[in-house]
């Protein structure tokens, strides 16, 4: 008998290891022989901790979980009010198109052998079949774009540094995940790393690099303990080394831990402290791609930008490239919270209606109340209205719109929400966490907030102010935390004027 428990940070939050604990336990007092296998998230979080066990007919869920609940799991009790049917038929599951996370919740995620059972390895072992060139030419072709923010495609980069001469190139995984709302990379890694480590070494064959980094924040003790378990495996099965699968070619890695700033999400940042240099942003030009880590040419994508090339390289580009809309190519993981019925990961096509998210996948509200805003892309991201609501989940569409999608994280809030005060937060939180390179960002920031406080306090003259004061963030920052903020800020002003109007009235 076979079960499966998550390992994943947020359902150990909930309990996940008190429920594998009392499952053991269970299975000895019942005299079953049973075997644990600790699995990354399915990404339906209001589940957790979910407990799945293998069928003929399939992986039967139950959920969400409590130690209590285990004797009764054991003895395989179907209709136990917490018994959710067949997992991969629940709704949520049947609607995604899983590509990039197809794995993540089905294999344990440092059983190499599971992996390759899953179809890892395929796609590197394709690239390796191709000149560094093709491989090069077929993600362009798929329309990859970073999962990480402004949404470049990640072919381009791959070939200024294909194209680049230079002693020594690398590759730099950006999983300083700092979003507030976001958690994908975090479930790659915990629940899918060697689909990272593959991704990171058919780009060092592509571009001519040997040497990879993935810079993980501290904040994530769990996925920086798998990782480093996964690099090790890897290096022993021959993945990694002087001789990658038999190759003849070579691709090293390190995991290295950044210390929590915000602002080393931003590349230039990051190379900065990867470096070990303070994490400040480096003016461009010289791009990354041509001057990056120690002056070399540098690729540096996000987790998922990464995790997704293995799978482009299986299918073929075309096959990736036939999801999405318009120059939104492939599939985007949509990670849904706030105050929210059904909170959690879900992975599909490009070109969801921003309402079909928030009210039929997310299910509204959990407190019932009506959706007031969702804040799309991070706490920098522009705020939609319901009337917004018909817009595509897409690059070009949400910056058509005002917004941006960035890491494709979505907040939602009901209509009990200061919109005055989270316009604050985001300028406060600027103010926090710039580096100071920069003065719009570093002077403005500090600025805004007082601005903000002024029209809280009834100036409505201060309103005005605030609109410059934004423009000039905007056009005058080096990165996005500078350059981002006047997002929500601008955008609740817009769409919520009688929360800044109501601060005036009470004032008087």
């Amino acid at each position: 008998m076979k079960i499966y428990v998550p390992l994943d940070s947020a359902a150990k939050a909930l309990g996940a290891d008190n429920v594998a604990d009392a499952l053991a336990t269970a299975a000895k007092e019942a005299g079953k022989d049973v075997e644990i296998i600790r699995t990354g998230t399915r990404g339906m979080l209001w589940l957790e901790p979910l407990v799945e066990v293998e069928t003929d007919a399939g992986r039967t869920g139950f959920g969400p979980c409590l130690p209590s609940d285990a004797a009764a799991i054991i003895e395989g009790a179907a209709n136990h009010p917490k018994a959710l049917g067949l997992v991969d038929d629940l709704p949520w599951m049947k609607r995604q198109t899983r590509l990039t996370f197809q794995r993540v919740g089905v294999i344990d995620p440092l059983d190499l052998a599971d992996y390759e059972a899953h179809g890892g390895l395929t796609g590197l072992r394709n690239a390796i079949a191709m000149s560094p060139a093709d491989v090069v030419q077929h993600v362009t072709d798929s329309g990859l774009r970073g999962r990480g923010g402004a949404g470049f495609p990640t072919g381009i980069k791959w070939k200024t540094v294909h194209d680049a001469e230079a002693p020594q190139k690398y590759i730099v995984c950006n999983a300083d995940e700092g979003d507030s709302g976001t958690f994908a990379d975090r479930m790659i890694m915990e629940g899918d790393p060697f689909t990272l480590i593959e991704g990171m070494i058919i780009a060092g064959l592509a571009v001519g690099a040997t040497k990879g980094y993935i810079y993980l924040r501290s904040e994530y003790p769990d996925a920086i303990n798998i990782i480093n378990q996964a690099i090790a495996v890897a290096e022993k099965a021959g993945v990694l080394g002087d001789d990658v699968l038999g190759s003849g070619r070579a691709f090293h890695l390190e995991n290295r831990v950044g210390a929590g700033a915000y602002v080393c999400g931003e590349e230039t940042s990051l190379l900065n402290s990867l470096e070990g240099k303070r994490g400040v942003v480096r003016a461009k030009p010289p791009l990354p791609a041509l001057e990056g880590f120690l002056g070399r040419p540098t690729v540096v994508n996000n987790v998922i930008s990464l995790a997704t090339v293995p799978v482009i390289m299986e299918k073929g580009a075309q096959y990736y490239a036939d999801f999405g809309l318009g120059r939104s190519k492939g599939t985007i993981p949509l990670q849904i919270a706030g105050n929210v019925k059904f909170g959690g990961l879900f992975e599909t096509a490009f070109g969801l209606p921003l309402g079909e998210i928030v009210n039929d996948l997310a299910g509204g509200t959990r407190s019932g109340a009506p959706v007031k805003a969702v804040q799309v892309g991070g706490p920098l991201g522009a705020y939609f209205a319901p009337h917004q609501f018909d817009t595509p989940f897409g690059y070009e569409e949400f910056d058509g719109a005002g917004g941006l999608i960035g890491h494709a994280g979505l907040t939602i809030f009901d209509d009990s929400a200061d919109m005055l005060g989270m316009a604050r937060f985001a300028m406060e939180f600027c103010a926090v966490e710039s580096c100071g390179k920069c003065t719009p960002c570093r002077i403005g920031a500090v600025r805004g907030v007082e601005t903000i406080d002024r029209i809280a306090a009834g100036d409505a003259d201060a309103i005005p102010l605030l609109t410059d004061l934004c423009d000039t963030m905007k056009d005058g920052s080096l990165c996005a935390l500078g350059g981002f903020t006047p997002y929500p800020v601008m955008s609740a002003l817009t769409l919520f004027p009688d929360d800044f109007a109501a601060q005036k009235k009470a004032a008087e």
